[in-house]
C-alpha cells in the first residue's frame, strides 16, 4: 500500500468519528424529542377521539406526501453537493422556496377531492391548514441541509427541540379547549414555525437569491429522480390512510393511525437519527474504495437489527397491554394491528438505510426504481388486505410485501452498486436468535402472569424487562458485554 493510499478500515473510521458525535446528538436529540411526542399523544388519545384521529390522519397523509416532493430533493442534493457549498446555496434557495410555493398552491385546489378520496370531506379545511408547513420547509431546506453536512446535528435538534415545545403547548391547550383534529394542526404548525426560524439563525448561511442555471441543472438530475422516488416512498407510507379511510370510515382510521404511530417509535427514533448523518457519510465513503462503503454499509445493517429486534419483538407480543395501559381500554382495537407492524418496522428500518446508502452515492434512479415497484405491488396487496380482513389485513398486507418484495429489491440495488452484503447474514444470527429465545420467554411469561390473575402494569413490566434480559445474553457477545460493563464502571467512577 503506497502513502497515497488509505486503508479501507480506516477510511470507514475517520468518517465515523465524525458521523458518530452526529450521531450521538441527532439520537439524543431525537429520544428526548420522541419521549415528549410519546407524552403528548398519550394526552391526546385522552383528550381526543379514534375520529379525531382519523380526521388529522388524512390531513397528515397528504403533507406527507407534498412534503416529500416539494423541495424536489435539494436537501439531499445540497447535502451531498461536490463544490463549494456556498456558490451553490443562493440558487438551491431560489429553487426549493419557488417549489415549495407552487406545490402547496396546487394541493390546496385539490384538498377537497383528496379529502373525498379518503372518505372525510370534513377534512378539508385540516388539511389546508397542516400542508402549509411545506412552505416554512421550503425556506429553510438549505439551511437545514448545511447543518447535516457538516454533521451539525447538535444545532438541528436544538431548534428541532425548540419546535417541539411549541407544538407541545399549543397542540394540548387547543385539545383541553375542544377543538378536536385542529389540536394536531395548530400545534405542527407553531413547531415548524418556531424551528424554521431557529434553523436560518443557527445555520449561519446568508439568505441569497440567485439563479445559477449550470448549477440548478446539476441539482435537478441528482433531485428530481430522487423526489420522484421520495414521492413514490410517501405514497407507499399513507395510501393505508386512504384506503381505510374510504373503506371502513375516519373512526377505523383514528385507531390504525394510532397503531401505526405506536410501532413507529423505533422507526421515528433510530430511523431520523440514522438520517441525520448516514447520507453524508456514506456519500464521503463512496468516494474511496467500494470496500469502505460496503463494511460502512454491513456494520450498520448488523448494529440496526441487533438494536431494533428487541423492540419489535417486545411491542409485538406485548401489544394488548401495552394499549391498555397507554390509551385505555377504548384503544383496544389498535392492538392486533400494532403486532403486525411492529415486523413492518423492522423493514421499514432496512430499507431506509438502503434508500440512505444510494441517496450517498447518487444512485438517484435505483431509489425511484425499487420504490416503483414496491408501490406497485403494495396498493392493491393494501386494497384487498383491508377489504378482506379490515385493518389487521392492512397491516398484513405491508408485512408481506414488504418481506417479499421490498427487501430483496434494496438488497439488489445496494448489490449493482459493488456493496457486498454476502457477510451480513453470519453477522446476524446472534441477534435473531436472541429474537427467538426473547419471544418463547415473553409470551410464556405474559401467559403465566395472566393466568394468575396479575395486574396488567405488573404482567408487561415483568415479561418485558424477563424479555430483555434474555435478549442481551443471548444476543451480545461475551467480550463486548464485558468490555461495555468495564466503559460504564469507569465513566461513574470518573
Amino acid at each position: 500500500m503506497t502513502a497515497g493510499e488509505e486503508n479501507p478500515a480506516a477510511a470507514v473510521s475517520a468518517i465515523g468519528q465524525a458521523a458518530g458525535r452526529g450521531l450521538r446528538w441527532s439520537l439524543f436529540g431525537t429520544v428526548a424529542i420522541k419521549i415528549a411526542s410519546f407524552g403528548m399523544g398519550l394526552v391526546l388519545a385522552r383528550l381526543l377521539s379514534p375520529a379525531d384521529f382519523g380526521i388529522y390522519a388524512i390531513a397528515l397523509s397528504a403533507t406527507q406526501f407534498v412534503m416529500h416532493i416539494n423541495d424536489v430533493g435539494l436537501i439531499a442534493a445540497a447535502v451531498q453537493w461536490r463544490g463549494r457549498f456556498e456558490s451553490m446555496a443562493p440558487t438551491a434557495t431560489t429553487m426549493a422556496i419557488g417549489f415549495s410555493l407552487v406545490v402547496y398552491g396546487v394541493f390546496w385546489a385539490l384538498a377537497p377531492s383528496f379529502a373525498a378520496l379518503a372518505g372525510g370531506r370534513e377534512a378539508t379545511g385540516i388539511v389546508r391548514l397542516l400542508t402549509f408547513t411545506i412552505v416554512i420547509d421550503g425556506l429553510t431546506a438549505v439551511r437545514s441541509a448545511s447543518l447535516m453536512r457538516h454533521f451539525q446535528q447538535d444545532r438541528l435538534m436544538m431548534a428541532t427541540g425548540s419546535g417541539f415545545v411549541a407544538n407541545f403547548v399549543i397542540a394540548i391547550s387547543v385539545a383541553a379547549s375542544g377543538g378536536g383534529a385542529h389540536a394536531f394542526v395548530y400545534g405542527q404548525l407553531a413547531g415548524s414555525a418556531v424551528t424554521g426560524a431557529l434553523i436560518v439563525v443557527l445555520a449561519r448561511v446568508p439568505i441569497r437569491l440567485g439563479l445559477d442555471r449550470a448549477i440548478a441543472g446539476k441539482l435537478l438530475r441528482f433531485g428530481i429522480p430522487l423526489a420522484a422516488s421520495l414521492g413514490v416512498e410517501a405514497l407507499l407510507m399513507n395510501a393505508d390512510y386512504v384506503i381505510v379511510g374510504k373503506l371502513f370510515g375516519v373512526a377505523s382510521l383514528g385507531y390504525y393511525l394510532l397503531a401505526f404511530n405506536t410501532s413507529s417509535w423505533a422507526v421515528s427514533v433510530m430511523g431520523t437519527a440514522i438520517r441525520y448523518v448516514s447520507i453524508p457519510a456514506f456519500a464521503r465513503l463512496s468516494d474511496r474504495e467500494t470496500e469502505s462503503l460496503s463494511q460502512g454499509v454491513q456494520r450498520s445493517v448488523t448494529m440496526l437489527i441487533t438494536v431494533v429486534t428487541p423492540v419489535v419483538v417486545l411491542m409485538s407480543s406485548l401489544a394488548p397491554e401495552l394499549i391498555e395501559i397507554l390509551y385505555g381500554a377504548v384503544w383496544a382495537p389498535a392492538a392486533p394491528v400494532l403486532r403486525l407492524l411492529m415486523i413492518f418496522t423492522a423493514v421499514r428500518l432496512l430499507t431506509s438505510l438502503s434508500l440512505d446508502v444510494l441517496t450517498g452515492v447518487g444512485a438517484t434512479r435505483s431509489i425511484l426504481w425499487v420504490n416503483l415497484v414496491w408501490a406497485t405491488v403494495l396498493v392493491p396487496a393494501l386494497y384487498c388486505g383491508t377489504r378482506l380482513l379490515g385493518i389487521r389485513g392492512t397491516a398484513l398486507a405491508h408485512v408481506l410485501v414488504g418481506l417479499l418484495v421490498a427487501v430483496p429489491l434494496a438488497a439488489r440495488a445496494l448489490h449493482r452498486q459493488g456493496v457486498r452484503l454476502a457477510p451480513v447474514p453470519r453477522m446476524l444470527v446472534r441477534p435473531l436468535l436472541g429474537g427467538l429465545f426473547c419471544l418463547g420467554l415473553v409470551l410464556a411469561t405474559a401467559a403465566a402472569a395472566e393466568a394468575a390473575g396479575c395486574p396488567t402494569v405488573l404482567t408487561l413490566g415483568i415479561a418485558g424487562g424477563l424479555g430483555l434480559v434474555c435478549y442481551v445474553g443471548a444476543a451480545v457477545p461475551g467480550d463486548q458485554m464485558r468490555s461495555l460493563i468495564l466503559r460504564w464502571r469507569s465513566r461513574c467512577s470518573r
